[in-house]
């Protein structure tokens, strides 16, 4: 919850391969005071059934940025092992890459204002991704 001297994040993540949210993807946040100031870890979650993180850390007064970096690399790489054991077959992950994932991870930055919440929706797949504002 934000209050006038502070802004707050929520996010969540839905994977747009499946039209499912992303479970168990850990997400870790970070913020500076100004954009030439030093990135300070806050700790970070890992989003729920529903693709969200409920219990993200607070941000300190005067955060100006704000950095979410989402590891995603490991819920592609389950989610294929369990395709693969579903189809039990020997078929490539993919057509295009030997991988499960071409971006391992996601890292977005953005700015705040004190008293403002952001709300920042993950949109996934495993050779592309969106992100935006939302409410």
């Amino acid at each position: 919850m934000s209050t006038d001297t502070t802004a707050s994040v929520s996010t969540h993540i839905l994977d747009t391969s499946a039209g499912r949210p992303a479970r168990g993807v850990a997400v870790r946040l970070a913020a500076r005071p100004g954009r030439d100031a030093d990135w300070r870890a806050l700790g970070g979650s890992a989003t729920d059934a529903d693709g969200r993180c409920e219990d993200l850390p607070a941000l300190p007064e005067g955060t100006t940025h704000v950095r979410l970096a989402f590891e995603v690399e490991p819920y592609f790489e389950e989610k294929d092992a369990k395709r693969r054991a579903e189809a039990q077959q020997d078929a490539p992950a993919h057509r295009d890459s030997g991988a499960a994932v071409f971006f391992p991870e996601v890292t977005v930055t953005f700015a705040v204002l004190p008293g403002e919440h952001y709300h920042v929706p993950l949109l996934l797949n495993p050779f592309g991704y969106s992100v935006y504002r939302g409410s």
